[in-house]
This record gives C-alpha cells, sequence and structure tokens, in this order.
C-alpha cells in the first residue's frame, strides 16, 4: 500500500524499517577524506514529520528546513486543525506516542534509531490520517533547536506545542518520527481531509 492509497486503509502494517544511511565521504585526488563529525552517523539522522508551516512551498519551510537532507511525503494518525492564529495543530492519541522529546537533540536523534519498527495500526476512536512531509536532517545539534523555538517547546516545561515520537508512514515503511502535537486544540476549524492548506 503506498501513502497515495489512504482512501482503503484499514490497519497498515510495516514491512521492513526505512534506514536512511549516510553519504559516502568525499574523495581527493588519491586521498581519502575522513568525515570529521562525529554528529554525522545513522544513529545521529532525526526524522521530523510536518503538516504545516515547516512544509515546502510555506513560509517557515526555507528558513528551517533548507539544511535538511530529503524531505518525502508522509502521514501519521491523529485530528488536524485550523487555528485562528492562521496555523494548524495536531491532535495525536496518547496512546500512539513512542517517546518524549528533550533538550538533547543528540540523545533525540539515537532515540528514534533505539525504537525499531513501528506499527502503524489505525487506532480507536475518530481519527484521521494526516498529510505532511517527512524531513530528514543529519545535523540535529544545528537544526532542531530553531524549530523547537518557532514551535514554542520547552521540554518539561508548559508549551505550546509538545515534541513526540509517532509512528509515520513513508510509502510501504512505517518508521519513528518526531512531530509536534497540540492536546485539545482550543478554537480551532477541523480539517477532515487530513490535510492543511493555508487559507
Amino acid at each position: 500500500m503506498n501513502i497515495g492509497d489512504t482512501a482503503k486503509l484499514t490497519n497498515p502494517q510495516d514491512s521492513g524499517f526505512g534506514r536512511t544511511e549516510s553519504a559516502p565521504a568525499g574523495r581527493g585526488p588519491g586521498t581519502a577524506r575522513v568525515n570529521t563529525n562525529p554528529e554525522y552517523s545513522p544513529e545521529t539522522i532525526l526524522r521530523l514529520f510536518v503538516y504545516g508551516t515547516l512544509k515546502r512551498g510555506y513560509w517557515n519551510h526555507q528558513r528551517f528546513c533548507a539544511q535538511a537532507r530529503s524531505v518525502e511525503p508522509a502521514v501519521v494518525w491523529g485530528r488536524l486543525y485550523h487555528l485562528h492564529a492562521g496555523f494548524p495543530a495536531l491532535e495525536m492519541p496518547e496512546g500512539l506516542i513512542l517517546s518524549q522529546g528533550t533538550a538533547d537533540p543528540l540523545a533525540d536523534a539515537r532515540r528514534q534509531e533505539d525504537i525499531g519498527t513501528p506499527s502503524f495500526g489505525r487506532p480507536t476512536g475518530d481519527w484521521d490520517l494526516t498529510h505532511g512531509e517527512l524531513v530528514t536532517f543529519i545535523y540535529p545539534l544545528r537544526d532542531l533547536p530553531p524549530i523547537d523555538r518557532l514551535e514554542g517547546f520547552r521540554p518539561g516545561g508548559h508549551s505550546m506545542y509538545q515534541r513526540v515520537m509517532v509512528a509515520v508512514l513513508r510509502g510501504r515503511t512505517s518508521i519513528p518520527a518526531w512531530t509536534y502535537w497540540m492536546p485539545c486544540p482550543a478554537y480551532g476549524e477541523r480539517v477532515t481531509e487530513g490535510q492543511w492548506i493555508s487559507p
């Protein structure tokens, strides 16, 4: 099943873990260039599911996601809302949350790798498939803190959005990725088709 087949989706199961590998080190004439950045390895690649202004074509994408290694279509389970402030919020079943975000981007990237292959079954209740993009970063120490600040995420404190890890369906593969969610969005209009488009 592909993301485009979501109308027929009832209980998709993952067929494998979509692991992203590091790009090979460049080679000069006669010598190999060694990667001296200890942060850049498969264990420190961080994936973020975005569904609003961080998507391609929206005002925050170029500023915060221009350094991404890749951007791919993906879906998660949830309820999407358009807030009166002009941006969206995603409510998620708490039972699908795999981990809570911390103030340590490298630890969060490693935690994502440790999760393995999550299940992507339909949750009980009134939930929709939410369409967005899976953004892959290779330098989480550089790339994640500015996005956390944009979303007002403060680990352990009061935050407008919480950053959590959930199962994300990319093509036919379920993988763990971080996203920002808002418990019980107030004064929002539900987007029942599951895809936010700026008015």
